[in-house]
């Protein structure tokens, strides 16, 4: 017999049966229902573990109650009234749902990399600064991060580094650089890992001031590889045919003595030859670049996608095919009889070039060395972050009907990212540019081009944003292929990438 205590607080003793006996008159009582009886059982059941615990080691008790509370503080967040409570239990502190998840979303990664740079074996490379610790060169401490050539061993990532077009070197393609075993590749390709363009600022006076065109010939052409794979040397000639007036200073369909400066000839015409000696996408090199620090209005054989590099619409004309040179010799004439239409295709020169432009060319006010440490960088926390402590990073925070999502951004070419937050009653993309600027500005931020950039390209102090795009696209996605379709499919960028990370370009 067991011994309990009815409602009324009288004693009673139990049959084998579970039947309750009143001890005064040991007549039987009516069994009742087990649902009145839950929470005295519930009671006992609690006591009886509490007696049991108390005997276990207190070094396993405390690691077992503080896995138990982790697991309700982590897996339910909610709110009565106007309290923040964890797991139902009122939170002492009193925090916002901004609050708690930058404490339970903080990291800490194994690899400091202001104190164990990312090491990449090859010769030294010399840049003004870098936002992560970034060393190039030969013996060091440990094994590097990534090396420069094939084979390279376990752990160590082989880079493909070249500014050459892969028509005339294969092995620069992209898929075919992937399939010969380069984990990171450099080209001039916006598709690349690490784009490595001809491109930049401080290489090239792009806003230097025109000069007036006093040659007689239409055009100045500098062409010395007369066995190029494209129709360069073809387009010359056909141009020639079409009466258009040519001074040639290259090896190539030579009529002037080529010992010149090129850049200060350019000036003194009208438009100049930017002929390349590949049609491939992004191959876009010096000739072109130095035509518009000339002042000319490029004509231009190379690159399919020679329009994104243009400093504004109407800028260049371009010889697509063979097929397009009479017409691109009647744009040539017309712009040369008419001043206005063509000081009308020159005036990014005194109007400024384009975000698109400026969003291109501003990539290179990084040096690649130092984008290729924040790849490196980003690609190893990126590993790391798929681990279990990892995992267990909220991302979220839901107040009574209002979820909050955590999520970070970083300038393209910065290394450390920034923490904002979004409202669901406010999950818009309007709302995501918004809080990326409301960041940034209360961080005095300064954009990463501003020391690069010509001094009348750089504006004032107010941050505009050309694209916020995932972190992890490439430089062609980024700038101009990338966009979420609406609203909705940017709320559901947020639900499957938990703790999203993004990229900002600042123009």
């Amino acid at each position: 017999m067991g011994l309990v205590w009815n409602q009324r607080g009288s004693r009673t003793e139990t049959t084998q049966e579970g039947l309750p006996i009143n001890v005064s008159s040991g007549v039987a009582v009516p069994k009742k229902k087990w649902s009145n009886l839950m929470p005295l059982f519930v009671a006992l059941v609690v006591i009886a573990e509490i007696a049991f615990l108390g005997r276990l080691d207190m070094a396993k008790n405390a690691a077992m109650v503080d896995t138990l509370a982790d697991f309700f503080y982590r897996s339910r967040v909610v709110v009565e009234g106007d309290d923040l409570r964890v797991g139902g239990h009122r939170n002492s502190d009193s925090e916002s749902c901004e609050e708690w998840l930058e404490r339970e979303d903080a990291v800490t990664y194994s690899r400091d990399f202001n104190k164990e740079p990312v090491f990449v074996a090859g010769a030294d490379q010399e840049w003004k600064m870098c936002s992560v610790g970034c060393k190039f060169g030969f013996n060091g401490d440990k094994g590097p991060d990534a090396a420069f050539g094939l084979p390279q061993p376990t752990g160590t990532a082989s880079v493909l580094r070249s500014m050459e077009s892969a028509q005339y070197y294969a092995e620069n393609n992209i898929a075919m650089a992937r399939r010969k075993g380069y984990k990171i590749v450099m080209t001039t390709s916006l598709s690349s890992d690490v784009p490595v363009g001809y491109f930049s600022w401080a290489e090239y006076d792009i806003m230097a001031p025109i000069k007036p065109k006093t040659e007689s010939a239409l055009a100045a052409a500098f062409i010395s590889n007369c066995g190029a794979r494209n129709f360069r040397l073809q387009a010359l000639e056909a141009l020639e045919r079409s009466n258009i007036k040519i001074d040639s200073y290259g090896g190539c369909h030579r009529n002037h003595d080529g010992r010149v400066d090129k850049v200060e000839t350019l000036k003194l015409y009208k438009f100049s030859l930017a002929f390349e000696n590949s049609n491939e996408e992004d191959y876009v090199t010096e000739k072109f670049f130095q035509s518009l620090v000339a002042g000319t209005v490029p004509v231009v054989v190379g690159a399919p996608n020679i329009e994104d590099f243009a400093p504004c619409p109407g800028s260049i004309l371009h010889i697509n095919e063979l097929e397009d040179v009479e017409s691109i010799a009647k744009s040539m004439r017309y712009l040369a009889e008419n001043p206005e239409a063509y000081n009308h295709s020159l005036r990014w020169k005194y109007e400024g070039p384009s975000d698109s432009f400026k969003a291109l060319v501003d990539m290179a006010a990084v040096h690649s060395s130092c984008r290729l440490c924040i790849h490196l960088a980003t690609v190893i926390r990126e590993e790391e972050e798929k681990g279990p402590d990892f995992k267990k990073r909220p991302c979220q925070c839901t107040r009574g009907s209002e979820t909050v999502y955590h999520i970070s951004v970083r300038e393209r070419g910065r290394f450390d990212l920034e923490s904002i937050y979004l409202r669901s009653s406010d999950l818009t993309l309007e709302a995501l540019k918004s809080a990326v600027l409301l960041k940034f500005t209360s961080m005095n931020h300064v954009p990463v081009w501003k020391p690069e950039r010509p001094e009348i390209l750089r504006g004032g102090n107010d941050l505009k944003i050309y694209r916020i795009y995932p972190l992890g696209l490439t430089q062609r996605q980024a700038l101009y292929t990338f966009s979420f379709t609406g609203d909705a499919d940017f709320r559901t960028h947020l639900e499957s990438n938990p703790c999203a990370k993004f990229e900002v370009i600042f123009v």
